[in-house]
């Protein structure tokens, strides 16, 4: 009988409600690629969706999503959900989102747009160095029962061009600042292909608070990107989830669940809970 190795978060992340605490996410889900034999997506996608079920979020962010996994984990988590975002390499449906997922029942999208990790960041295609395009996309919400507003961001950063994740750093704290004219909290997430002692991960930490710093609370490995090693320690930290502005880190996790002694993605997901003040 197959048995499931769940994670402690049970005891962390019960089902609150959003006016009392906001569950957030970042998950790099790994693109569909059938040529990953044992860890292609045929052979994760159920159990990667069963523990999305599991600690249902109120919002989470994907990176290298493709299209057709969005509207599998759309169908999977019993249409809950609601998502927004844009194929990076054409602006519509072609190549990886950064898509986010929100339960409308809690949260009201109030805008939301996909701006383009380069010096034209309107026009779909590749910034400076970059080896790919790549994307942030946000939105601005209301929590229905207390009517309190933020803004989500989630992007996903070459893995290649150096100069790319400088400067991408440099864009979206801009942009962030542009937007949000009337100071209110924000959430900034992604796979930043980047660790902590890195100059882009100082600078953000410089404008945001890196959730893991500051959580009253923290669980689970030190690193995020496991490389499907089942039996190595992660200490591979590329993956965060910043904030800015009133907000109160209560728990920072990564989330190591598994099956069978493998992992549901290349990298574990981060999950923090939150007050809006």
């Amino acid at each position: 009988m197959k048995k499931y190795t769940m994670s402690l978060m049970i005891l962390l992340f019960a089902a609150i409600p959003v006016k009392a605490q906001l569950q957030v996410m970042s998950y790099n889900i790994k693109y569909a690629n059938e040529n990953d034999g044992e860890n292609s997506w045929s052979n994760r996608k159920d159990d990667l969706a069963a523990q999305l079920r599991f600690y249902e979020p109120h919002i989470f962010g994907v990176q290298e999503a493709l299209q057709g996994q969005l509207e599998f984990l759309e169908n999977e988590l019993d249409n809950q959900y609601q998502f927004f975002g844009k194929g990076r390499d054409d602006g519509a449906q072609k190549g990886e989102f950064s898509a986010i997922f929100f339960k409308a029942d809690d949260l009201e999208l109030l805008k939301e747009g996909t701006f383009w990790l380069s010096s034209t960041p309107e026009t779909p295609g590749k910034g400076w160095d970059a080896a790919y395009p790549r994307v942030c996309t946000y939105g601005k919400f209301r929590v229905k029962d207390s009517g309190k507003e933020f803004w989500v961001f989630n992007t996903h950063f070459d893995h290649v061009g150096k100069e790319a994740r400088r400067q991408s750093v440099r864009l979206i704290h801009n942009k962030i600042s542009e937007l949000n004219k009337k100071k209110l909290p924000v959430v900034l997430m992604g796979d930043l292909n980047l660790e902590p002692d890195t100059e882009e991960v100082n600078y953000l930490a410089s404008h945001f608070k890196d959730s893991k710093k500051v959580a009253d609370h923290t669980f689970g490995p030190e690193g995020t990107f496991n490389a499907y090693k089942f039996h190595e320690p992660v200490t591979t930290r590329i993956d965060y989830i910043f904030t800015d502005g009133e907000v109160q880190v209560k728990k920072y996790a990564v989330l190591s669940d598994s099956k069978d002694l493998r992992y549901f993605s290349d990298h574990l997901p981060v999950m923090v809970e939150l007050k809006l003040k």
